[in-house]
């Protein structure tokens, strides 16, 4: 067993293995010593007695001139006082307090001499106050080799600690592994090591734990992080190249089919980009292994075109496809739009056609066993619906292809049941999100993945000005914004209204808005679907034909008011983010979104984009009652001064931490990158795909490589890397 994988129960006193386990969730050697420090503490310049300041971070060199054990003032037991004098006669004091000062009083002798560090102020009374260090750090001349400019250079490791365990507990346990950790295997190959300059891996584990100056911390996270990218692009490359071999059956265009009678109906023009990607994807179709091929793109770029060429492709073949949308709202606009686009193909004619059927969780028993029917017999060319697909009693007669809307991702459990669907072949899979990526992301989160970027808009579109309603500061701004609404519904045009919940509904949490503004804000509650809407109707909009949409409606109520609001038959909608993606109504051209803080940038960013489709200038107003310099009024700005997706993404990226964006907070679980920044790293993290690529075309299964092989088994094992499994 490697030394990386012995539990800490084993290196470590039972009481602080425990600890690290309950407060950190450390299990073995490996889990500790990459328990990184969050930061370094600098013990100062070398200061002589007579030139200290308050509160400077100070290293003193002094000798122990007396020891004194003092009564607590306000309640029992005693405190150490220590005095150090220079050479000069200066004094300095050092307090102890708690078990620490018994274990500095039995070091601690009059006549030895040391450095002391730590934060220097003024305490004492009676007009004579006295420089004293609280509970210091000191190494004494006697019990080190250390030269004192060494020990004042040495950077102190602060980690991430908690309730019942400091930082200085979590370094005196590192300290114990690192005294006996001995050689390590290193995964990174020699060679690789020395064309980048990097350091063996025991090296730098000591170094970024025990630095003997700020140049070592440097290059010991320069190592680490080139482990952190290099792993985790060897595993996304190994499952590229394991797609690879899995079978998969060919769906080769046809000339005659319905792909190519869609396409001579098209009442517009592909982009450019629609039409290049569409040859990316039907290649990869004709292939005898599956695609398995991300779509990225602006809102409004035309990802759902592409996708059903893409799936007409397949039909054409013989072959089935299957819509997957993460919310019924989403699949019944994306049943009704396809069925739409289809025309009388979607009802056979002279082209045979294929039926188009929707098949939803909430479905009453009737519909939903024709709709299982159809999909079993083949009749059902292409299904929409949401998870209930993957339920063990869905049955397809020949599943060829896979999309799945909005960054929906697979688990282990979802991508077995949709490979025992297709039979012995698997799946084509085409993954699409409008919230486009920025490159790093895409290689470290989709990174087992083909990408392919939409950043061409469909001509027709009009432009979408945005604006902050500072709500709290200026009252008369918000009452301009229903007036605004007004003046659009004057015109025969139609409004969204946001809000971040529901109301008072049990189990109201379902819509909330995913914010990352308000963690820890203590103002109201956020706005609500329900309270909202009969302000508007018993105040400036009593007039108007407003509805509601939100996830905890009926079924039948939800598509009703959907198809009410896509008649016109509504002038506006309050909703809550089930209207985010997919729902397209061109008349509708402004979006009011109420306590826009507490959505995050790429929601807001995917909101907005259901105006302005239909060549309407759109509209969209984003409601706060945070003031200017606020960091959430700054990101509501950074929405409104642009309509470039990917800008916002790395903006949206840049107030995240790591782990939300490869979805470990989601999972509740830490994120594998301890030191790696997506945004900051992209340089490291090209460079180690790079690599992982030279070794695995020579050794694609890791035979020379065990200890490479060792650390992947270790990340794969853990469920924390359960982002890793999708598609």
């Amino acid at each position: 067993m490697s030394r990386f994988d012995e539990p800490l129960t084993k290196a470590l006193d039972p009481k602080t293995a425990k600890l690290l386990h309950s407060v950190l969730d450390l299990e073995t050697v490996g889990d500790l010593l990459r328990h990184y420090p969050r930061r370094y503490a600098e013990r100062g310049e070398l200061t002589t007695l007579d030139a200290l300041e308050v509160d400077e971070h100070v290293t003193v060199v002094g000798e122990v001139s007396r020891l004194m054990r003092k009564p607590m003032r306000n309640r029992g037991g005693t405190w150490l006082e220590v005095e150090v004098v220079d050479g000069d006669g200066n004094r300095l004091y050092l307090a102890f307090f708690g078990k620490g000062s018994h274990a500095a009083e039995s070091r601690l002798k009059p006549g030895r001499r040391g450095m002391f560090a730590g934060k220097v102020g003024l305490f004492g009374s009676r007009g004579k106050p006295r420089w004293q260090l609280a509970h210091p750090e000191f190494e004494l001349f006697e019990e080190s080799e250390a030269s004192a400019e060494e020990f004042a250079a040495a950077p102190v490791p602060i980690y991430p600690a908690g309730k019942d365990l400091t930082p200085w507990a979590i370094r005196r346990a590192v300290g114990v592994v690192l005294d006996t950790l001995g050689p390590l295997d290193d995964p990174l190959p020699a060679a690789l090591r020395a064309r980048h300059g990097l350091q063996d891996l025991g090296e730098a584990l000591v170094a970024i734990h025990r630095p003997k100056d700020f140049a070592e911390v440097g290059w010991a996270r320069k190592r680490l992080k080139f482990d952190e990218a290099f792993v985790l692009q060897a595993v996304l490359l190994q499952r590229r190249q394991a797609a690879t071999a899995w079978p998969a059956k060919p769906r080769p265009r046809r000339s005659d089919g319905m792909l190519a009678a869609f396409d001579e109906r098209l009442p517009f023009a592909l982009t450019e980009g629609q039409a290049a990607v569409g040859e990316e994807i039907a290649a990869d179709l004709a292939l005898e292994h599956p695609m398995h091929r991300l779509l990225q793109g602006e809102v409004g770029a035309g990802k759902t075109v592409v996708a059903l060429r893409a799936m007409l492709q397949v039909v054409d073949s013989g072959g089935q496809a299957a819509l997957l949308a993460p919310t019924e709202v989403l699949a019944q606009q994306h049943h009704r739009s396809i069925s739409a686009m289809l025309g009388d193909l979607a009802q056979g004619g002279m082209f045979g056609g294929t039926a188009v059927t929707l098949l939803t969780g909430s479905m009453g028993a009737a519909a939903r066993r024709a709709a299982l029917l159809d999909v079993a017999s083949g009749t059902a060319g292409i299904v929409v619906g949401t998870h209930a697909l993957l339920q063990e009693h869905v049955q397809f007669a020949d599943l060829g292809l896979v999309v799945v809307d909005e960054q929906h991702r697979f688990g282990v459990e979802q991508r077995d049941a949709l490979r025992e669907k297709a039979g012995q072949a698997r799946p084509h899979v085409l993954v699409m999100t409008a919230t486009p990526i920025p490159r790093t992301v895409a290689m470290t989160v989709f990174g087992d993945l083909e990408v392919s970027t939409l950043s061409q808009l469909p001509s027709g579109r009009a432009p979408i000005t945005t604006h902050v309603v500072p709500a709290a500061e200026k009252p008369h701004y918000l009452e301009r914004t229903w007036q605004r609404v007004r003046e659009e519904v004057a015109l025969g045009r139609q409004a969204y209204i946001v809000c971040p919940r529901i109301g008072d509904l049990e189990g109201d949490e379902g819509d909330l808005a995913v914010s990352d503004a308000a963690s820890g804000d203590e103002r109201r509650p956020p706005l609500a679907v329900l309270d909202v809407a009969e302000l508007l109707t018993q105040g400036p909009f009593h007039d108007l034909r407003v509805g509601t949409l939100h996830g905890k409606l009926p079924p039948e109520e939800k598509d009703a008011v959907m198809r009410a609001f896509t008649r016109g038959e509504l002038d506006v909608l309050v909703a809550t983010t089930v209207i985010e993606v997919g729902v397209d109504v061109p008349n509708s051209s402004v979006m009011i979104i109420m306590d826009a803080d507490r959505f995050g940038v790429s929601q807001l960013h995917q909101l907005r984009g259901r105006v302005g489709r239909g060549g309407l200038p759109g509209l969209c107003l984003l409601v706060s009652d945070f003031p200017e310099g606020t960091p959430a009024r700054a990101r509501l700005d950074a929405v409104a001064a642009t309509l470039d997706g990917f800008e916002l993404s790395r903006v949206d990226l840049e107030q995240r931490r790591e782990g939300d964006v490869l979805g470990a907070a989601q999972s509740g679980k830490r994120s594998s990158l301890k030191l790696l920044q997506l945004l900051r790293d992209e340089e490291v993290i090209a460079t180690a795909r790079e690599e992982a690529a030279r070794l695995l075309e020579s050794d694609p299964e890791l035979r020379a490589h065990d200890a490479l092989r060792a650390e992947i088994d270790r990340l794969l094992a853990d469920e924390r890397a359960e982002y890793l499994e999708k598609t």
